[in-house]
């Protein structure tokens, strides 16, 4: 968390500032741009009469891009695309009395946005374990890709049923399922754990089940060198069967095949055949 204070908002600003005539009208764009504007001296609330968009910051970019058919300067105090990319941001008017306005604030609004009463016993607690569960889940533990001399062995080695949940970056939604795992070794092993906490490491983001496969098979490929690698996941999708087409019981299978298992046919065979 970066704390912005006073004096580093001012001195931002005052680079605005001086870049327009003392008399430009600054339409600040809502809620962090209405505060901006107001420091301007010259704030406005029609956006036609304005001079300059103003805003507090640029995240993604996207509300850049909505308020760009308005033909009109926009600038900001900070643009995450160029400085302090990863940092949850605190400007002076988001501070409260009793501290800093937190994340768990903002999941409170979402709640009332949805007509929730955030008040409820039921809700009292739930923006902190919502923060709570995306902190654990998107942070899995840290660990080391150990291998071992593979004293001779060449054939396939296969991990099946490994279990494995992750997000959907398009909704936020659950997707979970059991993945499969081989490699033939090309003079080194790895631990038989490793291959589950491969698939747990690249699960636990905000993905899509085709990029975690990919992800997987080339991260054993490269910490391995081994002969071939083939990854194959099998899951369930929440943002199918709750929400769009609503099917249930829909299966999603995907297959990322290196090495031998892509240019040799009977590897390939022996793979497919061993997870039927």
């Amino acid at each position: 968390m970066k704390i912005i204070g006073w004096e580093e908002v001012y001195e931002r600003l005052g680079v605005i500032l001086a870049t327009y005539p003392h008399d430009a009208k600054y339409y600040g764009v809502p809620r962090g741009g209405v505060v901006v504007a107001g420091l301007t001296g010259n704030p406005t609330n029609n956006i036609d009469e304005a001079d300059v968009i103003i805003d507090d910051l640029i995240d993604s970019g996207a509300t850049e891009q909505r308020y760009a058919k308005h033909k009109k300067p926009f600038e900001v105090l900070i643009d995450k695309r160029q400085e302090y990319k990863d940092e949850w941001l605190v400007f002076p008017w988001e501070q409260k009395e009793d501290g800093i306005e937190t994340v768990e604030d903002n999941v409170t609004r979402l709640l009332q946005y949805f007509g929730e009463d955030v008040n409820r016993e039921g809700l009292q607690e739930t923006p902190k374990r919502f923060v709570k569960f995306f902190r654990e889940f998107l942070n899995p533990p840290k660990w080391n890709c150990t291998s071992f001399e593979g004293e001779g062995y060449d054939e396939m080695i296969v991990q099946t049923n490994i279990p494995f949940h992750s997000l959907c970056e398009h909704h936020i939604a659950p997707f979970f399922g059991y993945g499969t795992i081989a490699y033939i070794p090309n003079k080194r092993i790895v631990g038989l754990s490793k291959l589950a906490r491969t698939l747990e490491t690249f699960a636990r983001r905000l993905q899509n089940q085709e990029r975690i496969t990919t992800q997987v098979a080339e991260f054993l490929w490269n910490e391995l060198d081994p002969l071939g690698v083939a990854v194959q996941l099998t899951a369930k999708h929440m943002c199918m069967e709750m929400r769009g087409v609503k099917k249930h019981d829909t299966h999603t299978t995907t297959t990322k095949l290196l090495g031998v298992f892509k240019d040799d046919i009977n590897a390939k065979n022996e793979f497919l055949n061993s997870i039927k």
